[in-house]
């Protein structure tokens, strides 16, 4: 009976478009086993119950267990109802694995709501320890696009969604006995199982950024048979919606195709704008290259970037360049050879014809390229923290995966509105800020500034914004100028780029009532490498490493804990275009990323930054962390009120460096800080050996301290710049 009905079940489900990968030998597997599932509609326990190998037992919550239209169904099944933290539940399952069996747990509990994780509970990283079996995880994609789900108002619903059910190979799950009596840490593992099995199922490393707008538009761009909804507007406040902007994307695209070689480079000297996305997009539908310039570190700066990524065509816009008063910049590009284009003198060439054809290529999915993969898609620059800004080449893949990375820890839905403040020539502005929510169907607004605290408070209260990327310095100034309703609808907000000050986060969770979380990354991983969520979140930690990310760490002199961070992933980069090598890829060894910085990785897989191996000082052979002085620096005098301070390493005649320390507080003293040091049993070499006092600090455009400049400026006030020129 059990065989026939699951029979008539494959039968029917595979009419539906159904289809179910099992990704090891059926016959291989153990003869007990702990099945754990995601949970994205009421058809679940029927779809699985159909496919899955054996004749496992269901265990089914409340809500599952009480229809009696799933009891009807699964009549030939063995069901059992199972209460998660109900002891005599789990002892039961328990006593039926150990026996022999299979059996199915959804570890959530509940239907998602979104079409992500939810909760996870620990019975079933319980019942797989206790009864020593392997955990095989499930993932079911395209249910939660259905009627049978509880996703309604947040995905769109259409009659036959396509259907996949992925089985992986079974995995061993033995708690660590130190580890055992955490109960959140057993639910954390299942709930990291079930992460990168998301991430697997989501990702395609193939598909072309353009090809990733196409696949969005036909998810999202239509509610019901004529409704367009408006996802995207800037300032010039004219929503728009998928097809605008694919059709925009398809006729600037067409345009520069025309003026433009196969994979060739174009500069792009645009702020954040509707008419950027256009643009980018318009590049990558035809395979040429995007060069993102920043446009906040001068002209001879962009005439680098230019030489080094060895463009020709430098796309800007009039206004743009009027209300940010760069003509100069343009003069000196254009001094240097490069062709410069408007936008706004696109009007003269643009045909009704045009417009037609990219309308027609959007309703019958043309997509130039679908493939992307590893080839390049975008060209940022570093910030120079490090030196002279090099060129950071990543792939369609780079992206698109830490987009899906970002959307397995938290994911975005149609009820999700982005401010989007930080530029789009910064990978964490350009990745999470915009590509981010055009993938996963949010809506999203453009502010070309993040600096005007008042007004993007304003615009975030008027569209009831829900999720905020930003970095320290930002959300600082937004929290201090803000009402508290201004952002009271943000669930999710995570800052990069710098550390998230103890004061920041207080600032944000007492007076506006927000929950700020960390993250970290670097250019050269897309950018995010680590984050915090609301599933697993620890002040003082940058988060743990997202899905399929590898790491090590390498022993790092004069450090006793940790070493440095090193990452390998599909978000990396394909490589690096040195400014003295222009438009030769340099790619990575091995695959491996350098971050450079210092962490310590805890037993539950939460990270936390010590150093960054540059920001030491070599003092008579001591090594001084720069940063640890910072920090007594800052915790000395805290109660003078706020100001800047900045501490770099220059060198010295006889102990080969000396510690500088650089503050806009004048009353900063050696003795009151010398009497700080050695009431706290500090080193002495924490003492700065010179106190110079600036009006003002140099900083990048994201707010993060500017340390390269700022040691320049030292150099110079104390006369060894030329010293070092001998």
């Amino acid at each position: 009976m059990r065989n026939f009905v699951r029979f008539v079940l494959r039968l029917a489900f595979t009419l539906l478009k159904v289809r179910c990968n099992i990704q090891f030998d059926e016959n291989k597997l153990p003869t007990k086993a702990v099945y754990i599932s995601n949970h994205v509609s009421y058809l679940d326990p029927i779809l699985l119950f159909a496919y899955l190998p054996g004749n496992p037992v269901f265990a089914l919550n409340g809500h599952l267990y009480r229809n009696k239209w799933i009891r009807f169904i699964m009549r030939a099944a063995d069901v059992m109802p199972f209460n998660p933290i109900e002891p005599a539940d789990l002892k039961e399952l328990i006593a039926k694995i150990e026996s022999g069996r299979r059996c199915v747990i959804f570890p959530e509990g509940r239907m998602t709501e979104n079409g992500g994780l939810m909760k996870i509970y620990e019975a079933p990283g319980l019942a797989a320890d206790k009864s020593n079996a392997p955990v095989v995880p499930v993932w079911i994609d395209g249910p939660q696009f259905g009627y049978f789900s509880k996703t309604k108002g947040r995905l769109p619903h259409r009659p036959l969604p396509k259907i996949t059910i992925t089985v992986k190979k079974p995995i061993k799950f033995k708690l660590k006995d130190n580890l055992r009596h955490q109960r959140d840490h057993i639910s954390n593992e299942i709930y990291m199982i079930m992460r990168d099995m998301c991430f697997e199922a989501m990702n395609n490393g193939d598909i072309s950024l353009f090809g990733m707008l196409m696949k969005s538009a036909k998810i999202h761009s239509k509610q019901g048979l004529f409704h367009r909804p408006k996802f995207f507007e800037d300032i010039n406040r004219v929503p728009q919606s998928y097809l605008d902007l694919v059709v925009k994307s398809f006729v600037l695209g067409r345009f520069f195709k025309k003026r433009t070689n196969p994979q060739e480079r174009v500069a792009l000297l645009l702020p954040n704008a509707l008419a950027t996305v256009c643009t980018f997009f318009g590049l990558s539908a035809y395979e040429r290259i995007p060069v993102m310039l920043n446009f906040s570190v001068g002209a001879k700066n962009m005439v680098s970037m230019c030489k080094t990524a060895q463009v020709r065509l430098v796309i800007t816009s009039h206004a743009f360049i009027r209300g940010a008063k760069m003509e100069g910049v343009i003069d000196d590009l254009r001094a240097e050879g490069y062709e410069i284009f408007f936008l706004e003198d696109l009007r003269k060439y643009i045909t009704l014809r045009d417009k037609i054809e990219a309308y027609v290529r959007y309703k019958v999915k043309r997509v130039p390229h679908k493939k992307g993969g590893d080839k390049e898609a975008v060209v940022l620059f570093t910030s120079g923290s490090e030196g002279s800004p090099k060129a950071v080449v990543l792939s369609h893949a780079n992206i698109i995966s830490n987009v899906d990375q970002m959307a397995c820890i938290e994911n975005g839905d149609t009820t999700d509105v982005m401010l989007t403040v930080l530029p789009m020539f910064h990978s964490f502005g350009l990745t999470v800020g915009t590509m981010y929510p055009i993938f996963r169907g949010c809506k999203m607004f453009l502010y070309p500034s993040p600096l005007h605290y008042r007004v993007i408070a304003e615009i975030s209260y008027e569209i009831g914004t829900t999720l905020l990327v930003g970095t320290d310095t930002f959300f600082r100034g937004y929290a201090k100028i803000a009402h508290p309703m201004d952002f009271a609808h943000v669930r999710f907000m995570i800052g990069g780029a710098e550390a998230i000050k103890p004061d920041t986060r207080n600032l944000w969770g007492e007076r506006l009532g927000v929950s700020v979380k960390e993250g970290y990354g670097s250019t050269e991983c897309a950018p995010v490498v680590c984050a915090n969520n609301r599933i697993f979140n620890h002040f003082g930690s940058i988060g743990k490493l997202l899905p399929k990310i590898q790491y090590k760490l390498l022993p790092v002199d004069g450090i006793e804990n940790g070493g440095e961070l090193c990452v390998k992933g599909p978000n990396v980069m394909k490589g690096y275009i040195m400014p003295d090598n222009p438009g030769v890829l340099v790619p990575l060894k091995d695959g491996w990323y350098h971050t450079g910085d210092v962490v310590e990785i805890d037993d539950i897989g939460f990270v936390y930054i010590r150093d960054r191996i540059k920001r030491f000082a070599k003092v008579g052979g001591e090594m001084v962390s720069l940063n640890a002085v910072l920090e007594a620096v800052v915790k000395a005098f805290e109660k003078d009120g706020e100001f800047d301070y900045g501490v770099v390493a220059v060198p010295h005649d006889t102990k080969g460096e000396q510690v500088v320390l650089v503050t806009t507080n004048k009353k900063v003293t050696a003795d009151r800080l010398h009497a700080y040091i050695k009431q706290n049993g500090l080193p002495e070499l924490y003492l700065p050996r010179a106190i110079l006092f600036h009006k003002d600090l140099p900083t990048f455009a994201t707010g993060k301290a500017d340390n390269v400049t700022l040691k320049k400026q030292v150099m110079e006030e104390l006369g060894l710049s030329k010293a070092a020129a001998k």
